[in-house]
């Protein structure tokens, strides 16, 4: 510990107390968790949950654990150091804006997706618990009640602060799992639009009550009321309140994510993944759902878009770049396609097409333009011959791999069936590439 210098006390908590710090060398703040309890060996720090958790995930969400020094028998968790938390960040500014709730609320669940991706759930999620450096930035932390979701129940009852603890836990099920984070999830998110708590119970039957005053009684659970016969314990016979009334300053996209993560079976609530394909994370989308469109409405806007098209703005002139580069090959392969047939090929431009097409063979694009005869089957009367850029961009397509346009080219006809006979059945096979650069 002699590497660090403390400057001051950030908290206290039940299991060790956080202070800012500095390292002497770099001058880099970071923070420091002295861990109350004693530990006598590295063995015996290493098998903390924290410690396995933290070595496992590394995400840019989740704060990140520099080092971890054990000093005559006291454990320090060396982290790297954010200015403060959301708590802070709610209570000393206020409900933040829309864009910087929706920011804040993507990297959390950006962080839990990961999290529990990698087998681990929070457990006690919460303001205080988030570390920002304001909503531009936000990362997970306190990951002492961590658990492996591949470990085997029963767990404690008492985990997760009371404002932010999911029904199942108040209920003392044995056999929670990861959607307790995204109830979590969903009371910090109802909090951010209000910058008040959803659910502030007293005690634990308290924060039933306060919840079925909200969300109403369960009536597709029949687990949790098996749990709460258990426990002698009656829900109130309460229909709630819409959750527009009770967060009325969410838009209608945030009021969907906050009903689908405060769900009564755990089941039904949405995994982080799930909930980041919500509407309310789609950037540059309107923060609304649009109503449906009737048929009726669908059939008269389609209607009216087929009655009047929009014109098209004129297409400005291309320059030919292929002109000073394949004006020998114009004049060659015309040659090869014509033999020693004048018509398509002669200087007057009468079956040439359009401008310097016809002439020297300058102007490779100009063969491309439309005209008359340009759809015509190579050979047949009137036909326009296979301009040089069709041929050499349609072989370059296949040896460089490029994504070109060819729907202004005309498909290059096969002169035998044995062109076109499929790889490995002994027939002769054409190398398209040699046979148009040559």
């Amino acid at each position: 510990m002699n590497r660090y210098v403390v400057l001051q006390q950030l908290g206290d908590g039940t299991y060790g107390s956080v202070a800012l710090a500095r390292r002497r060398d770099t001058g880099e703040h970071v923070a420091i968790k002295r861990m109350k309890r004693k530990y006598y060996s590295w063995d015996e720090a290493m098998a903390l949950r924290e410690v396995k958790a933290l070595k496992k995930l590394s995400h840019a969400n989740i704060v990140r654990l520099r080092e971890v020094i054990r000093e005559d028998d006291t454990l320090y968790f060396v982290f790297e150091h954010l200015r403060g938390n959301l708590y802070q960040l709610v209570r000393g500014g206020g409900a933040p804006r829309e864009p910087a709730r929706r920011n804040v609320l993507l990297q959390v669940l950006r962080g839990l997706a990961h999290m529990h991706r990698h087998g681990f759930f929070h457990r006690d999620l919460k303001p205080e618990n988030l570390l920002c450096s304001g909503p531009e930035l936000v990362k997970i932390a306190d990951l002492g009640l961590a658990r492996e979701l591949r470990s085997r129940p029963p767990y404690t009852a008492y985990v997760s602060t009371r404002w932010y603890r999911a029904p199942e836990v108040l209920l003392r099920d044995p056999a929670y799992g990861a959607p307790v984070d995204l109830w979590a999830v969903g009371c910090i998110a109802a909090e951010l639009h209000t910058a008040r708590p959803l659910f502030p119970g007293a005690s634990e039957i308290d924060q039933l009550y306060k919840i079925a005053a909200v969300l109403g009684a369960p009536a597709d659970w029949p687990e949790g009321l098996a749990l709460a016969r258990a426990l002698r314990f009656r829900f109130p016979a309460a229909e709630g309140v819409p959750l527009a009334r009770a967060v009325p300053q969410a838009a209608p996209a945030a009021l969907a994510l906050l009903a689908a993560l405060l769900r009564y079976p755990p089941l039904q609530r949405p995994t982080a993944q799930q909930a980041l394909r919500f509407p309310y994370f789609a950037v540059g989308a309107e923060l609304g759902v649009p109503p449906p469109m009737s048929h009726s409405r669908r059939s008269g806007a389609h209607a009216e878009g087929e009655a009047s098209p929009s014109p098209l703005p004129p297409a400005a002139p291309t320059k030919d770049h292929f002109a000073d580069i394949l004006g020998w090959f114009t004049r060659r392969a015309r040659r090869r396609r014509c033999g020693a047939c004048r018509g398509c090929c002669g200087r007057g431009g009468g079956g040439g097409g359009g401008g310097g097409g016809g002439g020297g063979g300058r102007s490779v694009l100009a063969a491309l333009g439309g005209g008359a005869g340009a759809a015509g089957a190579p050979g047949a009367p009137g036909a326009r011959p296979l301009g040089a850029a069709a041929a050499y961009l349609g072989a370059a397509r296949y040896v460089a791999g490029a994504r070109i346009d060819t729907s202004l080219f005309h498909p290059l006809a096969l002169r035998s069936h044995h062109e076109a006979t499929t790889v490995g059945s002994g027939a002769p096979r054409v190398d398209w590439a040699a046979k148009y650069l040559r």
